[in-house]
């Protein structure tokens, strides 16, 4: 068993379901989602992203390009929760909320697909 491959996959893993996480749920009710848990998510899919930049093959440029569009889904997400709740001084709203979950929705596509791309690489392994 090799444990770089193990912890790739953790990472992989993890930061879907993390994602997921968030992503459940009624879309408008604040109540549901919360904010260290798209947090956490956005920390753990940096740290898949790192682990993804030394594989030179081709599905590791797909691995990396999901993991960029994800991060770049996650952080509008954060930025705009910020922004409206920080910057704007306004309550955290089902509408803004509503935006904030099909963000993390899109990152969540992009985790998805990644953990296909992790699986299919999976299978392909011969001993």
């Amino acid at each position: 068993m090799n444990l770089e491959k193990v912890i790739f996959g953790f990472f992989v893993i993890f930061a879907c379901t993390l994602n997921f996480g968030f992503f459940i749920g009624e879309i408008d009710n604040v109540k549901v989602h919360d904010a260290g848990h798209l947090f956490a998510a956005v920390v753990v899919n940096l740290i898949a992203l790192v682990m993804k930049f030394g594989d030179r093959t081709h599905i590791g440029a797909t691995h990396l390009a999901t993991s960029m569009v994800a991060m770049l889904q996650l952080l509008a997400a954060s930025c705009f929760w910020a922004w409206q709740v920080n910057i704007n001084d306004l309550a955290m709203t089902g509408e803004t909320m509503s935006t904030v979950v099909s963000l993390s929705g899109g990152a969540l596509v992009a985790n998805l697909i990644s953990v296909i791309l992790l699986i299919s690489e999976t299978l392909r392994q011969t001993r």
